[in-house]
């Protein structure tokens, strides 16, 4: 079996929902991620053998093979193939593991993944909105409900039920959330951010052009009295729209190859991929598989928590990451250290490779070695990626 090989990252900033990538058609948006993995290469886009692309809302603007539609308008040639992927919130992890796990077979010897989610233009639910107002019926099947009488898979109910869990009340959730805002702040000013973010020229209200090179969901002025006040999601819960992700418009992606590519590119790899996991758990609680996907994950690589030197763990919501860090007696410390998507936004099929862009360049920025990225997904799923710098 060969290795597999990151030699580029890159995602868009985050837009907020109705903002400033709202006017980007998600398959024109993926495409400007893709021509800036070939252009930071220099590779010629034929070399490009497949493009798998993650995507949840994949209907309206997102239908009809999303991940073709953007290597077109990303001007590739038409011999590039591509396809789409839906494992919910780690739709893009998953491409990155398809990705991976091609180039180690030999099957092909460069592969980009990426992912995609215009939430403004296509907003989350859209699938089942849309075949419920047809009449077409619900995902829920009847032995599907036979099995879960009366159960809505709620993600909101599933954090609920894991801060409840655990233990954790609104104040440790809301210093959380603060603490989200904080770090990505500190990144964005200290240019952390720089060598991941693909700008984007965009057409401001008074119809001026701007490139789009923010995370417009970040909170300049956050402060923790503020975050305190914001209005709970259930009554007698503990988790507010201060403690959950941001919906948002973004694109992402990663190129991956084995040694063939690398002489073929002819460039230095970022990191190799050290090991991927994917487990099912609870589809009711739903988000607390990362805990043990993780356990699985560290257990099948033969490696400690503490041989970890960064972890990105998805902010869908603040109890996720909180479970997760107690779950493995992880190091607060080491966790979403440029801020997560509390702060920072979650264009879910786009987050699984956005996450890992952050991630690659935060461990060549700190000079670390291990990474480890984990998602918690719709269905009660979770992917790990543990990868080398190099």
């Amino acid at each position: 079996m060969g290795e597999a090989y990151i030699v580029a990252a890159a995602r868009t900033a985050g837009g907020r929902k109705g903002g400033r990538l709202s006017g980007w058609h998600p398959a024109d948006l993926a495409g400007e991620v893709l021509k800036s993995l070939v252009a930071s290469t220099k590779a010629d886009p034929a070399l490009v053998e497949d493009v798998i692309m993650g995507c949840v809302g994949q209907a309206g603007e997102q239908a009809v093979n999303i991940a073709r539609n953007a290597v077109l308008a990303a001007g590739f040639p038409e011999s590039v193939p591509a396809t789409s992927v839906d494992r919910q919130c780690g739709s893009s992890q998953q491409a990155l593991h398809f990705a991976a796990a091609t180039v180690m077979s030999g099957q092909m010897d460069v592969v980009i993944a990426s992912g995609v989610e215009s939430m403004s233009r296509v907003p989350m639910g859209t699938p089942s909105i849309l075949a419920a107002k047809a009449g077409l019926g619900s995902y829920m099947s009847p032995q599907i409900q036979a099995r879960y009488p009366g159960v809505q898979f709620s993600q909101f109910a599933g954090a609920e039920m894991i801060a409840k869990k655990y233990g954790f009340t609104k104040d440790l959730l809301d210093e959380f959330g603060f603490s989200s805002q904080q770090k990505a702040i500190a990144a964005t000013q200290s240019g952390a951010f720089k060598n991941e973010i693909v700008g984007v020229e965009i057409t401001t209200a008074d119809g001026t052009k701007e490139v789009h090179t923010v995370d417009e969901g970040i909170r300049f002025d956050a402060n923790l009295d503020a975050i305190k006040g914001v209005k709970l999601l259930v009554e007698g819960g503990a988790v507010t729209a201060a403690t959950s992700s941001q919906i948002c418009d973004g694109a992402s992606g990663v190129m991956v190859v084995n040694e063939r590519g690398l002489k073929a590119l002819g460039v230095e790899p970022l990191a190799r991929i050290h090991h991927m996991t994917v487990t099912g758990g609870d589809p009711v609680v739903m988000l607390e598989e990362p805990v043990f996907a993780t356990q699985k994950a560290l257990k099948r690589a033969g490696m400690s928590i503490n041989e970890i030197d960064l972890y990105e763990v998805n902010e869908a919501f603040a109890p996720v990451p909180l479970a997760w860090l107690q779950g493995n007696d992880a190091d607060p410390a080491k966790l979403n250290v440029n801020g997560g998507a509390i702060a920072l936004g979650h264009p879910l099929g786009g987050s699984g490779t956005k996450l890992m862009a952050t991630l690659v360049h935060a461990l060549r920025n700190q000079n670390k070695r291990y990474g480890l990225q984990t998602m918690c997904e719709g269905g009660g799923l979770a992917n790990v990626t543990i990868v080398e710098r190099l």
